[in-house]
């Protein structure tokens, strides 16, 4: 927790929210704080929409961003200033900082958001609206969100970032959706203009802008359901994956909880760590395959599912595993019977972590039989069966039975 013990008086970084009406759209108290100010930190639009009250040094940011972290740190005690966009605490420069200074000795102004901006005037209720940062990220985290339906606010990156999502929404099957570009809110360049996604011509868009998109899903559109166990045609596979209702049972066995980070041991497809990460964005995968074509196939499947910060190590365990951050879960699939893994796998496991692991042959089921018997937890026995066809008749075709060990670290 923060150490909020600090008299108000020890304040010494203030972080202004300011928007593109400049001094109008801030408080006397704000104008007055940037007007005594010696340092003012900010991007060059931020210095030139308060050129009218700044008095002293404008610094701007430096690159990389982390320089201008430092040079703020080192005016601790001293009067600073820094001027950022909206609400700071918004996916904006607040929360780089507060990373760096204690929160009592920070005081904020903000602003309205963008995203509030936006919404007030769509007339959209926030609380309904998807609310997502693409800027400087990958814009495949658009993906899970996208459903019929669905409003989304998506913070944006430049010019050509709303062209490239609704050629992405049109890709997938949302072609229909509407998509409303609002450029410069708040100032005096601002404008709406909006149309279909897969339709989409809008030109000479300001660089500084946000997209608003009413989701509509075309038959046979790509939908990431909510619930584990998606459907195995959805990722790009050459057989090596945990078959759809296996997997839903893996994930509920894995009990993914916020911020927790997984191992998946033998990844293949990857679909185990994706739907991991899938179940909230707090969650991190680290995926092991040996194999430097399904390596690669693992990290197209995470941009696919929209959780592109899913890391894959190519690499062979027990060996891949001794430099990597402790687990909070561990998933043990294929690649599991070789010498040396279960065991690494249960050391490296932290204190009350799970470890899940699966058998479809006799050898990995002798393992986890032994593993069953030093260490305790539970053996579950799965058979899946499918109604095939058989001659001009229907019958039931059993897949491979599955093995799967569940074990808590105490």
């Amino acid at each position: 927790m923060p150490d909020m013990s600090s008299a108000p008086g020890q304040c010494w970084l203030t972080i202004i929210g300011i928007g593109e009406d400049g001094p109008a759209g801030l408080g006397d108290e704000a104008k007055r704080l940037i007007a005594a100010a010696t340092v003012v930190f900010g991007g060059a639009r931020h210095h030139a929409l308060m050129g009218g009250i700044i008095t002293g040094e404008c610094l701007p940011w430096e690159s990389p961003f982390e320089r201008s972290i430092e040079a703020i740190v080192a005016r601790r005690g001293s009067p600073v200033v820094v001027l950022a966009s909206g609400d700071p605490f918004l996916y904006g420069v607040g929360a780089t900082l507060s990373r760096s200074v204690k929160a009592a000795e920070i005081r904020c102004i903000p602003s309205p958001s963008s995203f509030s901006l936006a919404a007030s005037r769509l007339g959209w209720p926030l609380q309904h609206t998807t609310s997502i940062s693409l800027h400087g990220r990958s814009l495949d985290l658009i993906r899970p969100h996208l459903h019929h339906g669905r409003r989304i606010i998506a913070l944006t990156s430049d010019a050509q970032t709303p062209a490239q999502l609704a050629a992405l929404m049109t890709a997938s099957g949302f072609g229909g959706s509407q998509v409303q570009v609002l450029e410069a809110l708040g100032g005096d360049r601002e404008r709406l203009r909006g149309c279909r996604a897969d339709a989409f011509e809008l030109t000479e868009i300001d660089p500084l802008n946000v997209c608003a998109i009413d989701v509509v899903a075309g038959q046979g559109a790509r939908v990431l359901a909510f619930t584990p166990g998606l459907d195995d045609a959805l990722f790009e596979h050459d057989g090596q994956i945990t078959k759809q209702e296996i997997r839903a049972l893996t994930l509920a066995a894995l009990a993914p909880r916020h911020g927790e980070l997984l191992w998946d041991i033998g990844a293949g497809s990857g679909s185990i760590g994706i739907e991991w990460m899938l179940c909230d964005p707090s969650l991190r995968t680290i995926a092991i395959e040996q194999s430097t074509e399904r390596a690669e196939r693992i990290a197209r499947n995470a941009a696919a599912f929209g959780v592109p910060g899913l890391s894959v190590i190519d690499g062979v365990a027990p060996l891949a595993l001794q430099t990597l951050p402790e687990p909070d879960a561990i998933f043990i699939g294929g690649g599991g019977s070789e010498d040396g893994v279960l065991a690494a796998a249960v050391a490296a496991l932290k204190t009350g972590g799970r470890l899940i692991a699966n058998a479809v042959t006799l050898e990995m089921d002798a393992k986890l039989l032994a593993a069953h018997a030093e260490l305790g937890g539970t053996l579950t026995r799965i058979d899946i069966a499918r109604a095939a066809p058989i001659g001009n008749m229907t019958g039931w075709r059993p897949a491979m039975p599955v093995t799967q060990w569940r074990w808590t670290k105490s």
